[in-house]
């Protein structure tokens, strides 16, 4: 019998795939291969030109190493876990926490990472690389708003890893985190928010703080306020399914921004809660920002979910708190570093990624 291929899955928009450089097709490990039996190799054969013409691509081979540790619980939920790779050093290494993309409701640890694997291990930094419990995951915990669920799994994976940092020899100071999209959404949002770290808790992983030094990320929505979306981008559809809001399309729950829109007086307090735009303060740490094409505030973009007037008006409001921000998108003036692997290695090691 012919084995299933995993699907690729992308983070983000096929346009933005082929021009960040941070971003791109992967999949999970596969399982080992059974030895073929008989008939099974002329089986292959002949499958392979009717795949062709019929147009399937074969999925992409990992290029990463395997992790040093795989599949690490971090929670008791299944999709609570997560891949580290454990940089060779004397001396604690700095970690980049990477959450991936895939709107909150697709996407895999791999997405987006795995060309990068082995250039973060060169600099000496360990990375780990998380699973979270997708929107439909958390409504069916009955988490409200859902998308808590995805950004509290995060910040506990984060306290995990810092929970082992002298078994995995991490230097706990030097913490960034990244991603793609909703990745890179999270990841801010770790950067904006209030330590989690509960110290009177009887969890010693709850005790560890949440709290970042860097975080750098590929076409973040900087904010989940459907307001602010409509005013810098008309165009703008994102959102309402973090706050289980819902309509019904053929038989199928589709997210419904317009709803989202109606409701946000309502539910503002959630929406300030989960949005980084509504969290910054003065003593939030430095952020690198990515984005694919220009920004071109109060008009229609092409990619409204991705695009990079959200980056305009985040380091506006960055700058207002004298918090450093360096917002890279093509003709982008004060440029230091092309690419968001470039300004991790930079900012964790003093290196170039160059």
């Amino acid at each position: 019998m012919l084995r299933r291929l995993l699907s690729a899955t992308l983070v983000c928009t096929a346009t933005w795939i082929a021009a960040s450089p941070a971003c791109g097709l992967a999949q999970e490990p596969a399982a080992p291969k059974k030895p073929a039996q008989a008939g099974e190799k002329g089986a292959k054969k002949a499958a392979k030109p009717a795949a062709k013409a019929a147009g399937e691509k074969p999925a992409p081979k990992l290029v990463a190493p395997p992790p040093t540790m795989a599949d690490v619980s971090y929670g008791k939920h299944p999709k609570q876990v997560l891949h580290f790779w454990k940089a060779e050093s004397d001396q604690p290494t700095p970690l980049l926490l990477y959450i991936h993309g895939g709107g909150w409701q697709n996407g895999n640890r791999m997405a987006g990472l795995d060309p990068l694997v082995k250039d973060y291990l060169a600099a000496g930094i360990s990375i780990a690389s998380v699973e979270y419990r997708f929107i439909e995951e958390a409504m069916a915990d009955g988490v409200e708003p859902p998308v808590k669920g995805c950004l509290h799994d995060a910040a506990r994976a984060l306290q995990f890893v810092r929970s082992k940092a002298k078994e995995w020899n991490i230097d706990k100071t030097k913490v960034a985190a990244s991603g793609g999209s909703a990745g890179a959404c999270t990841s801010l949002w770790l950067a904006f928010h209030d330590d989690l770290a509960d110290p009177k808790s009887e969890d010693p992983i709850a005790r560890e703080s949440t709290r970042l030094q860097f975080a750098a990320v590929n076409g973040a929505q900087t904010t989940l306020d459907p307001q602010q979306m409509k005013e810098w981008t008309p165009n703008s559809v994102y959102g309402s399914h973090a706050f289980g809001i819902f309509k019904e399309v053929n038989g199928k729950k589709a997210r419904d921004f317009e709803a989202f829109l109606a409701q946000r007086d309502k539910i503002l307090p959630l929406i300030n809660e989960y949005s980084p735009y509504a969290l910054v303060s003065s003593d939030d740490p430095p952020i690198y920002l990515f984005y694919n094409a220009p920004p071109a505030l109060g008009e229609d973009q092409k990619d409204p979910t991705h695009t990079s007037n959200f980056g305009v008006k985040l380091q506006e409001r960055l700058k207002e708190a004298k918090v450093p921000c360096e917002l890279v998108y093509p003709g982008a003036p004060g440029v230091e570093h092309k690419r968001t692997q470039d300004a991790i290695i930079a900012k964790l090691t003093g290196k170039s990624g160059s």
